[in-house]
């Protein structure tokens, strides 16, 4: 009889997506390409194929939320529906803007979110608990808008007058719900949504054009951007924004959705700890990890979001200090030896971890080399590297995207198992 291990190998191997845009490159019927290598006297492989689409539009709606570092939903999507089944644990350590925990909501999984920046559970949790539109239009319309009031930092380079003043208006009116105890589902969805408008480079944004939204850059660089582009801010309407956000972010999602999301939050954990220090979750308990960790010092994850955490009352300096920014390849495998540690306790047997490795400072640092013994250390079983090959789309090429030579983009994700 074979073992689950020998299964997901087997289909890894002989996958055929059906969307597939790289014929070329992986002609039909036998097209992923087995690539053997040697880690520390270790023998693994990597498998090479197309094994799901990185369009957008291919995933739902509710994912559309921007965000430093950020995986497309695509990507916990195949290993969740490959690995798990409905019910079972789904973790992301690394939580960021949730894409696995909603994806895996959707799904009709259980889930645990982990991320130490408290933004995390921000702009995820109510994504969980959907309140009815017509509920969140009859919260946000008698919102006191108050045209006298400036924030306590200069924001004129970002905002209209009279913009700040409902950006801060509506600030002040989340902040007393929650510290009266009165905070619901429907004040967490516009301080998610109001979270996720304060900046871009569209008039969708409460913003002058600035940075895409992933990041805010600072008062200072805000001033040169203006400059350049001989441009000032003009009057947004912040309600009217929050509102046609709304729709778009619910715009595709079935009733059986909402109600799995609305499932999953009943009994979802929620953590804001070190990744290698996670009690609150007992052990034996996932099935699934996928996960994205920091590389290295590549994103400065506090600085790309002092302004949402601003608007929500965070302190950067506090979130610096907690936020692993390791600088050296030995300092993060440091960082990741008790990650992986940590994952090990929570894991149930037979359970996985889908553990995304990326590129890192253009392709000079392949972090499976890494994480691979890492793993191997802490007791997991290694069933290899899955490389998800993929043709950059017209978007992409004019974004200016270069990921790899030859116009494509990757994922690298190793792929760890419990016995």
């Amino acid at each position: 009889m074979q073992t689950q291990e020998q299964k997901v190998l087997d289909y890894l191997k002989s996958y055929t997506f059906e969307e597939t845009e790289n014929l070329a490159l992986f002609p039909p019927h036998n097209r992923t390409v087995v690539e053997p290598f040697e880690v520390n006297g270790i023998q693994t492989s990597r498998f090479v194929n197309e094994y799901w689409t990185s369009r957008q539009r291919q995933s739902s709606s509710i994912h559309e939320i921007s965000y430093r570092a950020c995986f497309k939903a695509q990507l916990p999507r195949f290993f969740i529906k490959l690995l798990t089944l409905p019910g079972d644990i789904v973790y992301d350590p690394f939580s960021g803007r949730g894409t696995t925990v909603i994806e895996a909501a959707i799904l009709n999984r259980r889930v645990i979110s982990n991320d130490i920046n408290p933004l995390s559970k921000i702009i995820t949790y109510p994504r969980l608990c959907i309140p009815a539109i017509e509920e969140i239009y009859s919260l946000l319309n008698p919102i006191p808008i108050d045209k006298s009031l400036k924030a306590e930092i200069d924001l004129s380079m970002f905002y209209h007058p009279e913009t700040e003043a409902e950006i801060v208006s509506i600030r002040q009116y989340l902040e007393d719900r929650k510290i009266s105890g009165k905070e619901d589902d429907i004040d967490r969805w516009i301080r998610m949504v109001a979270t996720n408008r304060l900046t871009g480079h569209s008039s969708g944004f409460f913003s002058v054009y600035t940075l895409p939204p992933n990041q805010a850059v600072s008062p200072e660089s805000q001033i040169k951007i203006n400059k350049k582009r001989n441009q000032k801010p003009q009057y947004r309407d912040t309600k009217e924004m929050i509102k046609r956000k709304t729709v778009s972010l619910l715009r595709n999602l079935s009733p059986l959705e909402i109600a799995n999301l609305k499932n999953a939050s009943e009994s979802a954990l929620f953590i804001e700890k070190d990744a290698g220090n996670t009690k609150e979750i007992e052990s034996s308990q996932v099935s699934l990890t996928v996960t994205s960790p920091p590389f290295l010092d590549v994103v400065q994850y506090s600085k790309d979001n002092w302004l949402r955490c601003w608007f929500n009352g965070i302190d950067t300096m506090e979130i610096e200090k907690r936020i692993t920014m390791a600088r050296t390849i030995e300092e993060w495998s440091a960082v990741m030896e008790r990650v992986f540690h940590e994952l090990y306790r929570v894991t149930k047997p037979g359970g996985w971890v889908a553990f995304e490795v990326g590129e890192v400072r253009n392709g000079k640092i392949n972090l499976e080399e890494y994480v691979i013994p890492l793993g191997l250390q802490a007791g997991f079983k290694c069933l290899g590297v899955i490389i998800n090959l993929q043709q950059f789309t017209k978007t992409s090429n004019i974004w200016g995207i270069k990921n790899n030579n030859c116009g494509t983009n990757t994922n690298r994700i190793v792929l760890f198992y419990m016995e």
